[in-house]
């Protein structure tokens, strides 16, 4: 249904890897888009099996002569795949791509990735532009932008059923660690931090546990794809800054399906957050999709002080502000009005609720929606 900004030449000499986190629409993309290709799926058991028990099976299975595109799904399931991947590339000059939801196999076992011989590309949720006319402010931050759950005619049973089946399973399933129960308690425990500075042993404490194990599960959600820390923009620091990272799950609907709500929870810090995630989700899709570069941080001093977002690349330098209300203060440019007087290089943008666009001095206020369907433009250079 949606036409994805994810773009493999199909005449491409070169074999490739696309990572990103289950459900975010790889398999149907490439099935699409590379319908002729001979397809391999290691989370078929039978097929998982056979390539599991003799990787180099793998060739017996690729005909004489064949020139085709070679696909396997989910390498990260048969880590050894890799090497035999490697030789059938060197020998027989095949061209495959790989698709993978996790990293933690391939790195823990320091697998041989192809020594550069294949182009890295990543796959996210649907952005804002690639739903075009579909793309509602309001439901994406109910639902988030997983493909299933836009089109689905009850995304909040899917959203809670790739909870339950994808982070706790796929955990369970690779081993990652022993202690389902508690790693579930973290889940939960992690969504109160979301777009929040960690506290390792605040968490630890909460979840009965210590703080080697926190940081052990956060890697986890880190190497699934699922989550990502952003640490704190430090460059040419004249001020005495925090330096814990700030966490986000990758899609807004994930979180809100983790995140526990009831009576005692502020709506307006579970708001909050999901629009940080919404931002970051988009702006980290159009970052790999349009080869922009940057690299992405918060800002925050020790006197509290905080800009949500510094983007940082060869394409730009960038603060972003996000507040759900839709009328502004003077305190809420604070943050962004110290940055300022740092880093007068940067361009400013407070996103809001509201529906004007206005400049504050140096700062650009835009309202929300509005700045997510510019935002491959801004960040491309274009505005």
């Amino acid at each position: 249904m949606f036409k994805r900004l994810i773009n493999i030449n199909q005449e491409s000499k070169h074999s490739v890897f696309i990572f990103g986190p289950r459900g975010t629409g790889k398999t149907s993309w490439l099935k699409q888009h590379f319908g002729d290709a001979l397809y391999f799926d290691l989370l078929n058991d039978d097929i998982y099996t056979e390539l599991s028990a003799r990787p180099t099976r793998l060739n017996d299975k690729i005909p004489d002569g064949y020139q085709g595109w070679v696909i396997v799904d989910e390498v990260q399931k048969i880590p050894a795949i890799l090497n035999e991947v490697h030789r059938l590339i060197e020998g027989r000059n095949l061209r495959f791509i790989l698709t993978g939801s996790s990293a933690r196999k391939l790195k823990a076992q320091g697998v041989n990735l192809l020594a550069g011989r294949a182009l890295t590309y990543h796959m996210h949720p649907l952005t804002c532009l690639e739903l075009g006319e579909q793309f509602s402010l309001t439901k994406s931050l109910v639902l988030g932008h997983l493909p299933m759950a836009i089109t689905s005619n009850e995304p909040e049973k899917y959203l809670s059923s790739y909870v339950a089946s994808y982070l706790r399973e796929e955990v369970l399933q690779e081993g990652l660690t022993r202690n389902i129960a508690l790693f579930t308690r973290f889940l939960e425990t992690a969504s109160f931090s979301q777009g929040e500075v960690l506290n390792y042993t605040a968490i630890s404490r909460e979840i009965a546990s210590n703080r080697h194990t926190v940081a052990n599960f956060f890697e986890i959600l880190e190497d699934l794809l699922i989550a990502c820390r952003v640490p704190v923009f430090s460059k040419r620091a004249t001020r005495d800054m925090v330096n814990s990272p700030k966490f986000y799950y990758f899609d807004a609907g994930v979180y809100r399906s983790i995140r526990p709500q009831g009576p005692l929870d502020s709506a307006s810090e579970i708001d909050g957050a999901t629009l940080e995630t919404l931002f970051l989700q988009e702006a980290k899709a159009y970052n790999d999709y349009f080869d922009l570069g940057y690299s992405f941080y918060y800002w925050r001093t020790r006197d509290k002080k905080e800009v949500d977002f510094i983007l940082y690349g060869k394409k730009g330098f960038f603060a972003f502000e996000i507040k759900r209300k839709a009328r502004l203060d003077t305190k809420d440019f604070k943050g962004l009005k110290a940055f300022a007087k740092d880093y007068p290089e940067a361009k400013f943008y407070m996103l809001y609720g509201g529906n004007e666009t206005y400049f504050e001095g140096n700062v650009q206020v835009v309202p929300f929606k509005q700045a997510l369907r510019n935002l491959p433009k801004l960040l491309s250079g274009v505005l």
